[in-house]
């Protein structure tokens, strides 16, 4: 059965990509679309494929892209009900828009 590894990203279109502790910040005097295109062409260069959007304001939204599991890549088998722990120390993180 194969494998699949996922990436999120955040995207603010008004210029800014944050994606597994990334910053991605547009460019002097880049356009907008030119500064999406430029991000989403080089996950494509590494075989991400966008498999959905998620809009969260009128300007941000998350992408979230797959591939098939490569080394180094994150695609761990998720822990059956019984082994499961309560999560330890610290809060969640919370990103605002």
């Amino acid at each position: 059965m194969a494998q699949w590894a996922y990436k999120v990203a955040y995207i603010d279109y008004r210029g800014r990509i944050s994606s597994e502790g990334l910053e991605t910040l547009i460019g002097n005097n880049e356009r907008r679309s030119a500064f999406a295109r430029r991000y989403l062409n080089s996950l494509g260069k590494e075989g991400w494929e966008l498999v959905s959007v998620q809009p969260l304001t009128g300007n941000s939204a998350y992408y979230v892209f797959k591939r098939a599991a490569q080394e180094g890549d994150y695609a761990e088998e998720a822990p059956s009900a019984s082994s499961e722990t309560a999560p330890t120390g610290g809060s969640p993180t919370i990103e605002t828009a």
